[in-house]
């Protein structure tokens, strides 16, 4: 495709952060947006797997001491999310089971699927951390024992969740990462660091990512690949 009709198509402002990084080389600029958007389905794909892992670990630690249909039941009068401080997480998970209620395909394993990564995220915050029996560190069975200098709790998971999920809506939003921030300057480093990141919470959990992730994550070839373009 030509240049001017590559531009055309996703307009003259969403290219111009590319063509100023590629100084002004629309093939260059082209090959970034196209690797860009490569970069963006790795780290999606990854970011998936470990949102699936993380409520699937969080689902097998309450369903023994809240019950078979724990999330349904959270909501509902005395259930645990009941407390109007948690008000944004009950009204997601009320929205969802009123949804699958009126379509008469109800079910504790469709409810959670239909839950947001926030949801899950926010399964560390202070109240819903003790709502749900401050249990929820055992998802991650493997991390740091907590030292004077730094405290491996709740509090620092839910910090560690909050980057991962910032970096999905980025992604979901379309918005570039394969830029410095705010800069037309390529740089891989952010996604870098929040995919070490997202192995190290991987780890943490007792899973292998490597083999867990085996044909689908090629994360470092796609950022070497973006950072050859630098001029």
């Amino acid at each position: 495709m030509e240049y001017l009709e590559f531009e055309r198509i996703l307009s003259t402002k969403r290219i111009q952060r590319y063509k100023d990084a590629a100084n002004g080389d629309t093939r260059k600029a082209m090959a970034l947006y196209r690797y860009n958007l490569r970069l963006s389905q790795e780290m999606f794909t990854i970011v998936s797997c470990f949102e699936v892992a993380l409520r699937n670990a969080i689902d097998s630690l309450l369903v023994p001491s809240l019950g078979e249909d724990w999330l349904k039941d959270s909501v509902q009068d005395n259930g645990i999310f009941s407390n109007g401080r948690m008000n944004e997480t009950r009204k997601i998970i009320e929205k969802a089971y009123n949804r699958l209620n009126r379509q008469g395909n109800y079910s504790h394993s469709k409810l959670i699927a239909e839950m947001e990564f926030g949801v899950w995220k926010y399964m560390y915050s202070s109240l819903q951390y003790r709502a749900t029996g401050q249990c929820l560190l055992r998802a991650f069975p493997n991390k740091p024992r907590s030292s004077a200098a730094v405290q491996y709790n709740n509090t620092y998971i839910f910090n560690e969740l909050d980057k991962v999920n910032s970096l999905r809506n980025r992604i979901a939003h379309h918005e570039p990462i394969c830029f410095r921030l705010h800069e037309a300057e390529i740089d891989t480093s952010y996604i870098i660091n929040e995919y070490q990141k997202i192995q190290t919470l991987f780890s943490w959990m007792g899973i292998d990512s490597h083999s867990m992730l085996y044909g689908l994550d090629h994360v470092q070839s796609v950022c070497a690949k973006i950072n050859s373009l630098k001029v």
